[in-house]
């Protein structure tokens, strides 16, 4: 199958090395420089210490055409819709299949502006670091759920779940929406605490004091987002912590890097919710701000 990826972070990378292992793979960036180191020194792979090296088609995104099977959008969501309308400007009559595996759920709401017929989404539970612009690091296994979001086939779901490697794996889920609220949980969980606290995810639950604030933002956004199954779903961001134990959260990583953050996508959108149901959620509140306070520092420094 030929897979465009857009995105050159962490998932982009991660995508691009798993799946250029029984498919034909091209890899679609913002800058030439990421793009020339690609292609001339290929994609450093690391996990558990060991590192793989494979080169990987690599072009800028203005080039892409559609010419491609699937085409996974991996950039952040507050890319994605510039993303978007380029991507309707090269190839506005697009035949193949989109996959979009952004956090949060406000980006649902600009996916219809793609005419084409077969739309997916992704929720990916793996860590991952960037650590250069052709070097990531695999730092916890996880699983790629799949879903259906507008299309009459799941031809494409069922070859990438074949594709399924032990350290790769994807699973089929039926229902786009009950599946993108479980892993908003979980990102409104650890990304803004691993933010703010500066701490892997795995000091979340390793930590007593970090694990007592942890349960206490669940509690909020548990009750907000009105979860039948708290128990079982806070015991499902705690596997999701160890598994990750050393993985830096995406929204730590881009403080580090002083740059935006997800968590309009993500807080913002729980705090939205809170807010047409008459609820105060303190603690989720204080989170947001603190996370915006320090993007706001980090432009100022820049």
């Amino acid at each position: 199958m030929k897979i465009a990826i857009i995105g050159g972070g962490s998932l982009g990378l991660l995508f691009a090395h798993y799946l250029s292992k029984l498919n034909d793979v091209h890899l679609y960036v913002r800058t030439n420089e990421q793009k020339n180191k690609l292609l001339t020194e290929g994609l450093l792979f690391e996990k558990n210490g060991q590192i793989m090296h494979n080169f990987i088609q690599s072009s800028l995104f203005t080039e892409w055409k559609g010419s491609e099977d699937l085409t996974i959008i991996a950039v952040k969501q507050y890319h994605l819709q510039n993303v978007l309308k380029q991507m309707v400007q090269s190839a506005p009559f697009y035949h193949g299949s989109l996959l979009f595996i952004q956090n949060g759920m406000g980006h649902l709401k600009w996916l219809d502006i793609m005419q084409t017929a077969n739309i997916y989404i992704g929720s990916v539970e793996h860590g991952a670091n960037k650590i250069h612009n052709n070097h990531v690091i695999h730092t916890g296994k996880g699983i790629t759920k799949l879903a259906n979001y507008k299309s009459n086939s799941q031809f494409i779901l069922k070859e990438l779940v074949q594709f399924t490697a032990e350290d790769f794996p994807f699973m089929i889920e039926q229902d786009y929406e009950e599946m993108l609220v479980k892993k908003l949980v979980v990102n409104a969980v650890i990304n803004p605490l691993t933010a703010v606290l500066n701490a892997q995810n795995g000091e979340l639950v390793s930590n007593p004091h970090f694990y007592k604030i942890f349960k206490q933002l669940f509690a909020e956004i548990s009750l907000t987002l009105k979860l039948n199954e708290k128990a079982e779903t806070l015991s499902h961001i705690e596997n999701v912590c160890k598994k990750t134990a050393t993985n830096r959260s995406s929204m730590l990583q881009d403080l580090d890097g002083n740059r935006p953050t997800e968590v309009d996508a993500i807080l913002g959108y729980i705090l939205e919710k809170a807010d047409e149901l008459g609820m105060h959620i303190p603690l989720a509140a204080s989170f947001y701000e603190a996370i915006k306070g320090k993007e706001y520092k980090g432009r100022r420094e820049m």
